[in-house]
């Protein structure tokens, strides 16, 4: 355990060292997110066009890929905030984290099935290979959530549910046939409709409550920096205003491709309407969302069974912003209705 936690140090070190120190003021946040997709842009945005400055907070946005060393992080202080799906958070929990999702990015199931074009109907999928990132990730959580809400059940349909990797990784299996099956964002399901495969559903539309990507916080730090968590809030739903605000698309685009390494304009703005039909205005957490991934967890975590969901939400300071009208009068300087 001890050369664990020293492995995790040494790493969140080396992430931090090239940053300055924490200011004495205590207006430093370090937000820290593990995915890599079109879909974090709400935090590099606040970053990158100050709008976390804007309100008072020094920010600092790292990536770190293991979900592990940003829990670990979150409970040494070495990290603020995660933004982070809502399974990573009642993972944590169960393992005795005591943390909070305090806002949420999006609250609804957004892939799309894509199939093999052999595959026509949903009853069509029984015994075939479906591919998924990792068990219990974002990724796991919307296919399975997707597959129930057709009707259909991978243990009694007898679906092999495989892991095979991230999207990119996923889709070039299904190309070459290594798998039948998966659920795919947009940028993915429509490149390869063209080629012919089939996109049998789009889960967006069914309205499927989850937690893609939350802000999770240490519950200590609800308590000591009100007024740094408020900043960040606010920041947070200005940059969601900027991204859904049509004029500033050339910026988002360009944000996009920078974070992702993309050169292609197409795949960019594949990312882009994947970003803003996802994007929830007001980011209050869905305590439905969390409640299904509960539910699809706990077979594999037993503990998530004494969890009692609602009290891993403290929505409180997100709601404020929404009911003081801060958040309608920010949307509509943007433009937005």
């Amino acid at each position: 355990m001890g050369t664990i936690l020293t492995r995790v140090s040494l790493l969140l070190a080396l992430l931090l060292q090239a940053f300055p120190a924490r200011a004495a003021d205590g207006a430093k946040i370090v937000l820290a997110h593990g995915a890599l997709n079109a879909r974090i842009a709400p935090l590099w945005i606040a970053h990158e066009q100050k709008f976390f400055a804007k309100y008072g907070v020094d920010s600092t946005v790292l990536l770190v890929r293991q979900i592990q060393i940003m829990v670990s992080g979150l409970g040494t202080g070495e990290i603020d905030l995660a933004l982070t799906s809502g399974s990573t958070l009642l993972g944590a929990v169960a393992g005795g984290f005591d943390a909070k999702m305090v806002a949420a990015l999006n609250s609804k199931v957004t892939y799309d099935l894509v199939t093999a074009p052999t595959i026509k109907t949903a009853k069509d999928l029984r015994g075939k290979r479906f591919g998924v990132q990792a068990f219990g990730g974002g990724l796991w959580m919307g296919a399975m959530l997707g597959l129930e809400s057709l009707g259909v059940d991978p243990q009694r349909d007898n679906i092999n549910v495989l892991q095979v990797g991230n999207q990119s990784v996923i889709a070039q299996a299904l190309e070459a046939g290594s798998i039948d099956a998966a659920a795919l964002d947009g940028v993915f399901s429509r490149m390869l409709k063209q080629k012919g495969f089939s996109v049998l559903a789009e889960f967006g539309r069914a309205n499927i409550p989850t937690i893609g990507l939350g802000l999770i916080v240490k519950t200590g730090l609800i308590r000591e920096r009100q007024a740094a968590l408020d900043s960040v809030l606010r920041g947070l739903s200005e940059s969601v205003a900027f991204i859904l605000s049509f004029k500033n698309k050339p910026v988002v685009l360009k944000t996009i491709m920078q974070h992702l390494r993309i050169s292609d304009p197409t795949t960019a703005e594949e990312g882009y309407q994947d970003l803003i039909t996802g994007l929830d205005k007001k980011l209050i957490p869905s305590i439905e969302g969390l409640r299904n991934a509960q539910r699809l967890l706990k077979a594999r975590n037993p503990r998530l069974e004494a969890i009692k969901v609602e009290e891993l939400i403290d929505d409180r300071m997100i709601r404020s912003l929404n009911e003081s009208g801060f958040v309608a009068r920010i949307q509509a300087a943007y433009g937005l209705k």
